[in-house]
């Protein structure tokens, strides 16, 4: 990720580089977030169970070379609940969010971030930030490459199983990403076994962003310098690689992937064209074929969530958060980003 911050500040007064007008019709973001410390990489999205105004936005802030990272918890305005905000963490890249985890009698909503100089995932408890790991769950163990970079929660919507997916900064392909059921280790803390190795990769760069479908039971991953590629989310699934797609309208790197969920099955799945400066829409279902591109003010975008639910009178339809390489996450109110006539 490029150092971006002079072009953050030049296309936010609709000036590029050049001192010329912008001549891109750009979605503009209804907020910004206030700033991290250092690195913000992936965001994740929180829904309160009966007070959608008080819902979360997560997200991680990777700590440049220090140990300093964190996992850093906004409020819809964009502010930071300091309280709430785990810190440090030595490296943490990127974070995903479950609902309903059993627990002794209790059942919990989780974060789950990767923490790549500890190769471990942390797991916290929501809305409290409660770790609940006894210290990590260690990753890809007797493997040479580990240092743990994408995840994605995987939930049975039959069993209520939940499922982590975890990506590395390197990998063999056949096996770059491990797949682990998370469980109750019957003393108060998450444990997790791995259930699944599997996943292609082209070795062009690395495979980070990653996204599930638990209505529909597809695993989605971003080769970065290659395409998505698609498959079966259940363990108990053919590893076998169901299609590729976004092999073009990508300008480079191919990174944040979320996903807008219609009630009928039907959808876009969201990527972040990094250095295109504007994120992809595909269809959710069938063959995910390529729909359109909106250009965004988010620079060099890493992470991106979005959600259906209404939220508040800033985001009556749903939320679109997007990381931005100025420290900072932009909201954006969901029908900016998947239009409001589909």
């Amino acid at each position: 990720m490029k150092n971006s911050i002079l072009f953050v500040s030049l296309l936010a007064s609709g000036m590029l580089l050049s001192g010329c007008s912008d001549p891109v019709d750009r979605a503009q973001p209804v907020l910004i977030s206030e700033a991290v410390p250092y690195d913000t990489d992936d965001p994740a999205i929180w829904i309160h169970p009966t007070d959608p105004a008080q819902s979360l936005v997560l997200g991680t802030d990777k700590g440049c070379d220090t140990d300093q990272g964190g996992l850093y918890v906004f409020r819809l305005d964009g502010t930071i609940d300091r309280e709430r905000s785990f810190i440090p963490l030595n490296r943490p890249n990127n974070v995903d969010i479950a609902y309903n985890m059993v627990m002794g009698t209790d059942t919990l909503d989780i974060a789950v971030v990767t923490v790549r100089r500890e190769n471990t995932i942390r797991v916290f408890s929501l809305p409290d930030m409660t770790p609940i790991d006894n210290g990590g769950i260690s990753v890809f163990d007797g493997e040479v490459d580990r240092d743990p970079m994408g995840i994605s929660l995987f939930t049975d919507l039959e069993t209520g199983t939940i499922f982590a997916m975890v990506g590395r900064k390197l990998g063999p392909s056949g096996s770059y990403i491990w797949q682990y059921e998370l469980i109750d280790s019957g003393e108060g803390y998450v444990t997790g076994n791995v259930v699944r190795q599997f996943g292609q990769f082209s070795g062009l760069k690395e495979i980070e962003a990653m996204v599930s479908d638990n209505e529909l039971g597809y695993f989605y991953a971003s080769d970065e310098g290659f395409g998505v590629r698609k498959y079966y989310a259940h363990p108990d699934s053919s590893s076998e690689e169901l299609a590729t797609f976004a092999l073009d309208n990508v300008k480079d790197d191919h990174e944040g992937l979320s996903i807008y969920k219609n009630q009928d099955g039907t959808g876009y799945l969201i990527l972040s064209d990094q250095q295109g400066q504007r994120f992809n829409l595909y269809t959710r279902e069938g063959d995910n074929s390529y729909l359109r591109s909106v250009p965004t003010m988010a620079v060099e975008s890493d992470g991106n969530e979005i959600t259906d639910v209404g939220l508040n009178t800033n985001f009556p339809n749903g939320l679109f958060v997007a990381m931005s390489d100025d420290k900072t996450f932009q909201f954006y109110r969901a029908e900016d980003i998947i239009g409001t006539n589909e």
